[in-house]
Formats: C-alpha cells, sequence, structure tokens
C-alpha cells in the first residue's frame, strides 16, 4: 500500500482505537496539528499514544468533524478515528505540525475471527446488561465487522491505557479478538464475584456491623487528623495478653480464651461486649493460684485464741485439733491442695454476745489466713449465694465468690454469720438450699457459680457459720456442719472478761489512762449480776462505755486527776440497777411456778401463773374450761391441756379435790407481747396447777424445766446449759431437770453446777413433791377448802 504524508497529533492521557469519535483539548501542539490537517483537503491527520520509553509505532487515521470551544473557553476539536496505521519515518510539511509517513494497514476477517467476535459481542452485551445500558447494546448488536467489534474495547472502562495501546499495536483481527476475550471473561467473574461478595456483606450485615464499619472509618478519620492515636486500655489484645500471662488453671484459661474471641468478633457498642468484658475482669481478678501458707504451730495458735478470747474451751480445742491433723498432713506429705474434703465446716452456735464473730477472726489469725465476712441475715434469694445469669442485667456473681475475690486468696477463712437468718422465696429459690452445695466437703471442691460458669475449688476453704436458734436452721444444711455451742457466761466469766478485754478496749476509746480511772471487780460483778441479764456481755461492755464517758466528764469539770468507780458510785454513772431477784416474790401465792426457757438471746427465766374461780350460773358437776393467754404458740397450749388432763387424771396422788376442776381455770404467762414456744414447759404447768389446787405455793429456790407425757413420764429438753445459766443469773439454787438430760450436765461449768444444785427427775409426781413447800401443822384439812 502506498504511503501517505499526514500531520501527527501525540496523546498522553487517551489511546484511540479505529471508530471511535473524541473530543480533545487543543494545545499549542494540538492546535498546529488540526491546523495542518484543515489545510488539506480531506482534513486528516494521523493520532497516536505518546509514549514514555519509545515511539508509537501504531497510530490512527482521523478525520477532524468539529473545531470549536469547550463549555470553559478552551479550544478543541472533535475526531473520528478510521482506520489504524503504521508510523513510518518523520518527513517535513508545511507549518508548525510534525508530519510522518504514515502506511494504513489492511485487514481481512476469516471465519474464525467471525466466530470470535460473535464470542466478545456476547461478553460484551452481558458486562452491558449489569450496568443496564440498553442504547449502548443496541449498537453493539449492529456491528457486522470483526475488526471494528475488536476495537469497540476502546470504549471499555474497565480496560487500562496500556491494555488498549497493546490492542492498537495488534494488526490481525484473530490475536486481538482473543486479546479482549479473555480480559473481559476475567472482568465479568471479577465483578460476579464481587457483586457476590456485596450481596453476602448485605444480606448479614446488621445494625451492630454496619455501626462497627462506620466506627472503624470515624477511627481512621481520627487517625488520620492525628486525633485518638493512643492505643485504648480494655481492647480485645489486651484482654488475650492478660490471659495468656494469667496463673489460672487450664479448664479456665480455656473458657477465658473462648470468651476472647467472642470479644475480638463483636462491636464496642454491642451489649454482649460490656457483658464479656465484665466477665473477664471478674475471672482474671479471683486468686485462682493464691494460696496462703497455714500455721502450724498449734501451741502458738492456742495462745492466739487463750488471747482473744476467755473461756470457750470447746471451739478452741476443735480449732487446735484441726490444726494439728493439718499439721501432721502436711509433715507426712499428705496434704494435697484444693483436695476433696480437705476443707472443714463449724457452726458456732449461741446468743448474741458471746464472741462468735470475734471468733472467727481469730481463728483466722492463729491460721495465718485471710478472713471475710459474708452477712447473710435477710437473704432470700438464691442468686446471692450461686450468682446471677451473667445475660441479666446487672448480674453479679454470688456471694461466695465475691468472699474469695475479696479475701485474695483461695483458702480463707469465711465466715457465714446468721445463717440462721436465711429466708426462703416461692420466686427467686430457695438460699439455704443453695449453701448445701458449698458447705458439704464432698461437693464444694467444684462448685459452680451461675454467673462464673467455672467449676471453683472451695474444700480448701474454712467455713465458720454463725447462728442463734439452731432450731430455725433446715436440717439439712445442719447435717453439712459441725455444731459447737456458745451458751454463754457465768458471772465470774463476764467479769473476767470485762477485765480483761472489754476494760482496755473502752478505755482507748475514750482516751483514757488505765491509771486515771480504775473499776473494782466488785462494781464490775455489780455491773454483770444486777445492771445486766444477758447470756453474752454486749450490754455489759455498753455500761462500762458509759461509765467511762461519765468518769471523762468528771476529769475533765473538776480537778480531779483520777476516778475510782466502786460499787456506791455505780448509781451516779449508770442508773440503778433494773434487775433484781424476783422469784421470791413471784412465788409467794399459790399457782406459780418458775420454768427454764431458751430464747434467741439465750436461756431466761420464765413464770407460769395459774388461778380458778367460781363459774356463775354453772349446775353442780360442771366444767369451767381452761384459758390461755400470753401469746402462747401451739406447742404450749398443747403443754397445758395436757397438764390439766394429768392433774385431773392424778388429783388422788396429787392430794388435789375434784371439786377444784369445776372451776374456770386461768393459765398465764406473762410478758404477753412477746410470743413463747417449744417444748419444755410441761412440768412447770403441772407444778403451777397442782399448787394452786393444793394451796401450797411452789419454793422460790426452784426452777424446772421439762416437758411431760399424759402418763407423767418427764421428757428431755435441749439448751440445758443456757437454762442454767439463766437459773444462775435469777439466783435460783435448785433446778429440776429430765433424767435423760443427765449427760448434758458435763458441758455447764463447774461453778455453775456448785452454785446451783440440780434434781434429776423421770416422773413429775418427783418434781410437784420437791417444789412444792411443805404445808404447815395442821393445814392438811384445810387444803381442799382453799
Amino acid at each position: 500500500m502506498s504511503l501517505t504524508r499526514l500531520p501527527v497529533l501525540f496523546l498522553a492521557d487517551l489511546v484511540v482505537l479505529p471508530g471511535m469519535v473524541v473530543p480533545i483539548e487543543l494545545d499549542e501542539a494540538a492546535q498546529a496539528a488540526v491546523d495542518a490537517a484543515t489545510a488539506g483537503s480531506a482534513s486528516q491527520l494521523l493520532v497516536a499514544p505518546r509514549l514514555e520509553d519509545r515511539y508509537a509505532s501504531y497510530g490512527v487515521v482521523a478525520t477532524i468533524d468539529r473545531v470549536g470551544k469547550l463549555a470553559g473557553g478552551s479550544p478543541a476539536a472533535v475526531l473520528r478515528a478510521e482506520k489504524r496505521a503504521r508510523i513510518g519515518a518523520g518527513v517535513t510539511g508545511p507549518g508548525a505540525a510534525l508530519w510522518v509517513e504514515v502506511e494504513p494497514v489492511e485487514e481481512t476477517a476469516t471465519d474464525h475471527a467471525r466466530e470470535l467476535a460473535e464470542d466478545y459481542k456476547r461478553l460484551v452485551i452481558a458486562v452491558l446488561q449489569r450496568r443496564e445500558a440498553w442504547q449502548v447494546i443496541d449498537s453493539v448488536h449492529r456491528l457486522t465487522d470483526p475488526s471494528a467489534i475488536a476495537d469497540a474495547a476502546g470504549y471499555a472502562p474497565y480496560l487500562t491505557d496500556e491494555q488498549k495501546r497493546e490492542l492498537l499495536e495488534t494488526p490481525d483481527i484473530e490475536r486481538r479478538l482473543e486479546t479482549v476475550i479473555a480480559w473481559t471473561r476475567d472482568h465479568l467473574a471479577e465483578a460476579e464475584i464481587a457483586d457476590q461478595i456485596g450481596a453476602d456483606v448485605r444480606e448479614g450485615m446488621e445494625k451492630s456491623q454496619r455501626e462497627f464499619l462506620l466506627r472503624q472509618q470515624l477511627a481512621a478519620i481520627r487517625k488520620e487528623l492525628g486525633e485518638g492515636e493512643a492505643q485504648q486500655p480494655g481492647g480485645a489484645d489486651d484482654y488475650r495478653g492478660r490471659v495468656e500471662t494469667a496463673d489460672v488453671p487450664d479448664h479456665v484459661r480455656a473458657a477465658l480464651l473462648r470468651e476472647v474471641d467472642k470479644l475480638e468478633r463483636s462491636s464496642d457498642q454491642s451489649p454482649e461486649t460490656a457483658w464479656i468484658r465484665t466477665w473477664l475482669d471478674t475471672v482474671l481478678d479471683l486468686p485462682w493460684a493464691v494460696r496462703t501458707t497455714d500455721s502450724t504451730d498449734v501451741a502458738e495458735a492456742r495462745a492466739v485464741l487463750d488471747a482473744d478470747h476467755h473461756g470457750l474451751e470447746e471451739v478452741k480445742e476443735r480449732i487446735v485439733d484441726y490444726l494439728a491433723v493439718r499439721s501432721r498432713r502436711a509433715e507426712r506429705g499428705l496434704e494435697v491442695v484444693g483436695g476433696r474434703g480437705s476443707g472443714a465446716v463449724i457452726l458456732l452456735a449461741g446468743p448474741p454476745g458471746v464472741g462468735k464473730t470475734s471468733l472467727g477472726e481469730s481463728v483466722a489469725r492463729a491460721l495465718g489466713r485471710e478472713f471475710v465476712r459474708v452477712a447473710l441475715g435477710g437473704v432470700r434469694d438464691e442468686a446471692e449465694i450461686r450468682g446471677h445469669r451473667r445475660t441479666y442485667v446487672g448480674a453479679l456473681p454470688g456471694r461466695i465468690v465475691r468472699a474469695v475475690k475479696e479475701a485474695g486468696s483461695m483458702n480463707p477463712v469465711v465466715l457465714l454469720d446468721e445463717i440462721d437468718k436465711v429466708g426462703a422465696d416461692g420466686h427467686r429459690g430457695d438460699p439455704a438450699a443453695a449453701l448445701l452445695e458449698v458447705l458439704d466437703p464432698a461437693q464444694n471442691h467444684t462448685f459452680r457459680d451461675h454467673y462464673l460458669e467455672l467449676d471453683l475449688d472451695l474444700s480448701d476453704v474454712l467455713f465458720i457459720a454463725t447462728a442463734n436458734v439452731v432450731e430455725q436452721i433446715p436440717s439439712a444444711l445442719l447435717d453439712r456442719m459441725e455444731l459447737v455451742a456458745l451458751d454463754g457466761y457465768t458471772e465470774d466469766d463476764k467479769v473476767a472478761i470485762a477485765r480483761d478485754f472489754l476494760l482496755p478496749r473502752q478505755l482507748e476509746r475514750a482516751a483514757l489512762a488505765p491509771d486515771e480511772v480504775t473499776i473494782t471487780d466488785a462494781a464490775l460483778h455489780e455491773l454483770a449480776a444486777d445492771h445486766t441479764r444477758e447470756a453474752g456481755v454486749r450490754q455489759l461492755e455498753r455500761l462500762l462505755a458509759k461509765a467511762l464517758r461519765k468518769a471523762a466528764t468528771r476529769l475533765a469539770v473538776t480537778d480531779a486527776e483520777t476516778v475510782a468507780i466502786d460499787v456506791p458510785v455505780l448509781r451516779e454513772l449508770v442508773g440503778r440497777p433494773r434487775f433484781t431477784p424476783e422469784a421470791h416474790e413471784r412465788t409467794a401465792v399459790p399457782g406459780v411456778a418458775t420454768g427454764l426457757a431458751v430464747t434467741g438471746l439465750g436461756g431466761d427465766v420464765l413464770f407460769i401463773e395459774a388461778s380458778a374461780h367460781e363459774v356463775t350460773g354453772a349446775g353442780s358437776g360442771g366444767s369451767g374450761g381452761l384459758t390461755l393467754t400470753g401469746q402462747l404458740g401451739e406447742v404450749m397450749k398443747e403443754s397445758a391441756q395436757i397438764a390439766l388432763s394429768f392433774v385431773r387424771a392424778h388429783a388422788d396422788d396429787l392430794g388435789v379435790d375434784r371439786s377444784f376442776f369445776e372451776k374456770a381455770i386461768h393459765v398465764h404467762v406473762p410478758a404477753g407481747a412477746v410470743p413463747k414456744d417449744g417444748p419444755s414447759a410441761g412440768v412447770t404447768m403441772v407444778t403451777a396447777l397442782t399448787s394452786l389446787a393444793t394451796g401450797r405455793p411452789v419454793r422460790s429456790e426452784v426452777g424446772m424445766t421439762g416437758e411431760v407425757t399424759l402418763n407423767g413420764r418427764v421428757l428431755p429438753i435441749g439448751g440445758v446449759k443456757q437454762k442454767l445459766l439463766a437459773a444462775q443469773r435469777a439466783g435460783l439454787t435448785e433446778v429440776f431437770l429430765p433424767q435423760r438430760n443427765e449427760p448434758d450436765l458435763d458441758d455447764v461449768p463447774a461453778e455453775v453446777l456448785e452454785a446451783v444444785t440440780v434434781h434429776l427427775v423421770a416422773d413429775v409426781l418427783d418434781v410437784v413433791a420437791g417444789a412444792l413447800a411443805q404445808p404447815a401443822v395442821g393445814e392438811d384439812q384445810t387444803v381442799a377448802a382453799a
């Protein structure tokens, strides 16, 4: 083919293929080329890409359709590319344009080229259908020339300029079509994958995920602005590092890592994120691998207990025995930390003020362990013991787990205070039942808190429970504990405690030196005997504090340098005595008997009064019935009925005139505002009724306790030690006890047994015979009339 001379226009940012119509902005070189082309009759020029590494070998012969200006006023021209041409040598020509020799490329389409063109048309139409470019699809359908179909790729936005230059420099039609077909197929595959990913993302994206994406973008924006570049603490990476370095059991570490994985997959704004972080903090803060070393010096431990508490021999011996066995196991290599059943559960039962709580602190100090107190009084929710499910709002672990965390070790002394005050709620479970697993040495090595959902080993914890009334503890729970009774103190014990423990403490609180205020033992005896009537020493300490405050006032307002407190000055400091023996006064008339009872405050004296009067309008042989007052419980009401039935059945043996039962009989237990119940008032009621019927008063120095059957057998009762201590405080010198309670006398202090004569009886007739005053001479004939 012959060569043609044409001005050439090199474009740096555009590749023009045959068949394309493109506008170009005219700079100085482009204007020269356009001017040179329009000067000729054909208005043609050669358009070629500008290459950095070489001169282009192919270009496109283009015709200038129009010359004008763009919207901004810049000169421009519209070029219509017609055919591919090979660029030859440069030549000279008119004007400032560059001229080259041009050899047009002749193209011949084969049948294979036409097949490839149809394949490419289908691919191009598929791409255009994805973009919904329906008008362009019609134009593609009208194309029939394989070369024009291949060069239509010049409009494809997914091809780069390098790919378009490659097409321009490929004159072979089949090769050109094969190239664009491969590129278009790759593009369609990428587009389908992108669409699938986009559909999956849109399908699975929820509000939290969108927020996460927005926050990630916000974080990137802040990073670009230089804001908030410091790493935020508490991130997933921070928790993973803490878990990997924590000294925890393997099963705990596995659970922690599972939760860290969840944290890494969740959004910061998801509610689950806060739950996971709180749970991780709680578990990581537990002292999984921390255990204190027990003191194995048995003598030193006993010295610590003796220094902190007076008396309480039984509980001190129990703690010392526990230490001795533990020490021997450690010496022989038998000590297994966290072994099943290695813990101990002790129940300290007794009235308030006897030192149950402070004894727990002393035990911890003697063992060298951490001490923590768990108050159970009024707990009615099982979740307080086992914890809440952590999906609940405000969920927390139970009190046991919190106690271990507070102690900072896995073998503390945990004091379960007021375990008898634990309640039950039909809607919130039974906390006492939840304590069964905690206090059972065979189960608590795998205690599972609902919040943690991890096995927590409590077998090495020394649990000490306290209670005022053992009967209020569920039997299944009581069976898990070893009962140690603290029944109260004698008067001498109280004086010793006041002298050795209470007085130094109150002197310090009142900022008084021991040489500024002195108190005699006689004054302490007076306070313990006549100003208080309690099993413990709580009220006694209050009176001591009051006396020392008064003494401090005297030192402040007078010139005295010391104050001596003795019996004569007690009334000025603490007031008049509030408790004086009243048994003699109360039992001076027939029908009043002195009983002994146990309350939540310890042992106490209980007076039972009986009276009888004629029934107005009653016929001969009638019965006035029995009236009971004093807010008695069902058990005491039944005891009164049994007592009356026994006296009626054994009237001849008791010397009672049967006309007595025709009267209206009234049995009253004073202090009617205080509920009273219990199986130990039967013999007292029989004695009171017999005293009323015979006119013989009950001896004022006698007290009694025991339940009675219909045939007169005296049944055993509980609280012997507390009742005898109450008898001594009330000034009684003789007490009738059921014979079957004789083993309980071993727990009673020797000084109490010396002060109180104990009569063991099996038949209530023996009680009546020993308790009633003997009738005066000549009085036998008037008893019935009385």
